[in-house]
């Protein structure tokens, strides 16, 4: 689901720090001190005790419920290294997933080279070992079908531990945010936007409306797999896969699939408006004393489905 439009301030902030929105610069520190914060605030929290779990479920592999209410049983791990991949943010543990994903993964960063020349791809946040809700970055990445794989080329050299936690993506968005920044997005960008929503079980890519403009404007007379591609707020320093419920799995809740054609007419015109106004319109003068609005309760376990806790307690 697309976050809230009041998060995009937040993300126009991040573009002139050179922040990633998905890809916050937290040291391992700062993320143990969030996780703990969050841990104490709200122990019960589904986040939390998802959040917890250090390894996964020794259990059939499958992903229960929907995106963003769910969890994950059987996960595997991404390599942190591969020919021609490297997992970012090591320290926070989301390098899971579903089997089909991390297959899926694997094989497209080994197509890389080929595909556009760059050395290879830069995985970000997958999954936890046991899917679940998360405390920082993600509405969804909860059944371990997400997976975000960085703008940024992965260099030559092998990136050290240190450069994983703290290297910056690319902004690729231009400074008015309705189409790409020429000096940072190449046509090698659209060829791999391309390959990895070519293969039949992704059934979404999801990127900033400015790199849709992009891609619009390059995929050529081959246009099928454009509407695959759809735009959402933040997604500016990676882009978003999500593969379709794997074939049989009942306890997996399909996403409904796309249905506005290629998307890059009206509806890809509505989110650049939208987008641009939220960043940039000016904002009005607040009347009287400002209002003191209560938190959200997090998502419970209750809000997950029943197997959930299964996932949870098993070894």
């Amino acid at each position: 689901m697309p976050r809230r439009i009041t998060t995009l301030a937040t993300l126009a902030l991040s573009a002139v720090l050179g922040l990633g929105a998905a890809h916050a610069q937290d040291t391992a520190s700062q993320e143990a001190r969030k996780r703990a914060a969050n841990t104490a605030a709200f122990p019960d929290a589904a986040r939390a005790l998802f959040s917890q779990q250090t390894t996964p479920a020794n259990l059939q592999a499958r992903a229960i419920g929907n995106y963003a209410r769910g969890c994950l049983a059987g996960a595997v791990a991404m390599q942190v290294d591969g020919p021609s991949w490297q997992v970012m943010r090591r320290n926070r543990n989301r390098n899971w997933g579903h089997p089909d994903l991390i297959q899926y993964l694997e094989t497209l960063a080994q197509a890389v080279p080929r595909i556009n020349g760059w050395p290879g791809i830069l995985i970000g946040d997958i999954s936890q070992p046991r899917g679940g809700p998360m405390i920082t970055g993600h509405a969804s990445h909860q059944i371990g079908l997400d997976a975000d794989i960085w703008l940024t080329p992965m260099p030559r050299q092998r990136v050290d531990a240190q450069q994983r936690e703290n290297m910056p993506a690319t902004n690729m968005a231009r400074s008015d945010w309705m189409d790409v920044n020429p000096n940072a997005w190449t046509h090698g960008h659209t060829q791999l936007i391309r390959a990895a929503a070519a293969d039949p079980r992704v059934e979404r890519i999801l990127v900033n409306p400015a790199i849709k403009v992009a891609l619009c404007r390059e995929s050529g007379a081959d246009r099928r797999w454009l509407h695959k591609v759809r735009p959402i707020w933040g997604h500016n320093y990676h882009f978003h896969v999500r593969m379709a419920c794997p074939a049989g799995m009942a306890s997996c809740r399909p996403q409904e699939p796309p249905n506005f054609g290629d998307g890059c007419g009206e509806e890809l015109t509505g989110w650049l408006a939208r987008q641009h106004k939220a960043m940039f319109a000016p904002k009005k003068p607040r009347l009287g004393p400002p209002r003191k609005v209560k938190p959200k309760p997090p998502m419970s376990l209750d809000a997950l489905p029943p197997e959930c806790r299964q996932v949870l307690v098993a070894r």
